[in-house]
């Protein structure tokens, strides 16, 4: 899948999202939309890295910690 089939998801859901909340306002999309792509983010980089939190982290261009602390927030570990 390209960068730009990624980013058409989640602009198709992001308009589903909107649509479905009719006259709501919106709230934190920015931290939804982060959290709700990050975890399977985080799987399939700590599958590709087979377990090797150093590597996965190398491979995401983030800190180790910061992968841990990211792995723990989404029960991951």
């Amino acid at each position: 899948m390209s960068k730009d089939s990624i980013q058409d998801v989640v602009k198709k859901s992001l308009e589903k999202y909107f649509k479905d909340l009719g006259e709501q306002q919106p709230s934190n999309v920015y931290e939804m939309v982060v959290f709700t792509v990050e975890k399977p983010i985080l799987e399939a980089v700590m599958v590709r890295a087979e377990g090797n939190q150093s590597h996965a982290a190398e491979m995401l261009g983030i800190n180790r910690n910061t992968l841990r602390k990211k792995l723990q927030q989404h029960g991951l570990i």
